[in-house]
């Protein structure tokens, strides 16, 4: 029996691991320092109140005072800001390998698109950020969707906006949970480790365009 070759036509990245690095030691280092915690108990603090952060659902002094109610600390309200910018900065050590294959899939003809988890200060800085944006046809951000991944309404929206078929859609994304989500929508799913990881297996079995190829010879892969 013949295998029937997967057809791609939009390819869909998680934020934080895939476009970006996972934060260092010395940025979470940063971060909890600000509110005068080691990593250890700044962490757990940190994610405890995540979802509903990255979903919309509160405001980031809202946010920020339940880690600090978590971890059994006092933070003014004069220190939030400063707070808002060090998580921001947890996330901005992009990765110039996936976002040029991305411009380079886009050029090629796929659609593009960013699904994320994330918060509206991280979303609007993104946003914000000259070029960044450009290599993608679509976002689909939690906090402004108020939906969260692995919810399905979340993967859906991506898919309505880079305009295919669930089963023509690749997701990149390096939680397990995230990927089962988009797989329970019919979208094909790839659970990201690393770019070379990637580079070297994933991308193949997909049939994509390997990195750094023009957008003739991209069109004949």
């Amino acid at each position: 029996m013949a295998v029937v070759p997967n057809v791609i036509r939009a390819v869909i990245f998680d934020f934080g691991g895939v476009l970006c690095f996972h934060p260092d030691e010395a940025r979470w280092r940063r971060a909890a320092q600000a509110v005068g915690l080691p990593v250890s108990d700044f962490m757990p603090a940190f994610w405890a109140h995540r979802i509903r952060y990255d979903a919309g659902l509160c405001e980031p002094a809202d946010y920020w005072r339940a880690v600090a109610d978590t971890a059994g600390v006092r933070i003014e309200d004069q220190r939030i800001p400063e707070l808002v910018r060090l998580e921001i900065e947890l996330w901005n050590q992009y990765d110039s390998r996936v976002l040029a294959w991305a411009d380079q899939l886009r050029r090629a003809g796929y659609r593009t698109a960013i699904l994320s988890n994330l918060p509206r200060p991280l979303g609007e800085e993104l946003r914000a950020t000259p070029g960044f944006l450009d290599p993608f046809d679509h976002l689909t951000f939690s906090y402004e969707l108020r939906k969260v991944k692995p919810q399905p309404e979340i993967y859906l929206d991506a898919i309505r906006g880079v305009g295919v078929e669930p089963s023509e859609a690749l997701f990149l994304d390096d939680r397990p949970d995230n990927v089962e989500g988009a797989q329970a929508v019919g979208m094909k799913a790839l659970l990201y480790s690393t770019w070379e990881d990637f580079v070297g297996g994933g991308r193949a079995h997909y049939d994509l365009p390997a990195p750094g190829l023009t957008e003739d010879v991209a069109r004949r892969q």
